[in-house]
């Protein structure tokens, strides 16, 4: 796999703004929406939760998470999805900083409430993009 994100995926992240953030703990899932913010020379996502819901708690518990994102659309060749699968922590120390510029670059209403943000960093990207034809994937892995 490269290294580097093929800038189709990157592009389909940039376009949209809300992931579905996929915990699990003692083998029962949960899924919740987010609002996310793209760090494209870090490779990571930004979003906020406070640690005392459900998948705040469960990702604290498990730092091994999926997400995905996804085009609504009846139309079968305009079908278009992100699935994400990766590591996932509170933005701490240095990162701090830096996930914070982010976030509220892309969401600056949010300097008006107490942000608990935290980073998912995935380690596999797969793209489901009908656009380029039935069934096309688009695939990146992290390298180990």
């Amino acid at each position: 796999m490269s290294t580097e994100i093929d800038h189709r995926i990157t592009e389909f992240i940039k376009k949209h703004h809300v992931f579905t953030l996929a915990t699990s703990v003692e083998d029962i899932p949960w899924c919740a929406a987010c609002f996310y913010a793209w760090h494209e020379t870090e490779r990571f996502f930004v979003y906020t939760t406070d640690p005392t819901t459900r998948h705040g708690t469960e990702a604290t518990k498990n730092k091994h998470v999926a997400a995905n994102i996804v085009l609504e659309t009846r139309l079968v060749g305009k079908i278009q999805g992100l699935q994400i699968s990766g590591v996932t922590f509170p933005a701490e120390g240095e990162l701090e900083e830096v996930a914070r510029k982010r976030y509220l670059k892309r969401f600056p209403y949010a300097r008006l409430v107490d942000l608990n943000l935290w980073i998912l960093e995935p380690q596999t990207l797969k793209l489901t993009d009908n656009n380029l034809g039935f069934g096309k994937k688009l695939i990146w892995q992290k390298d180990s």
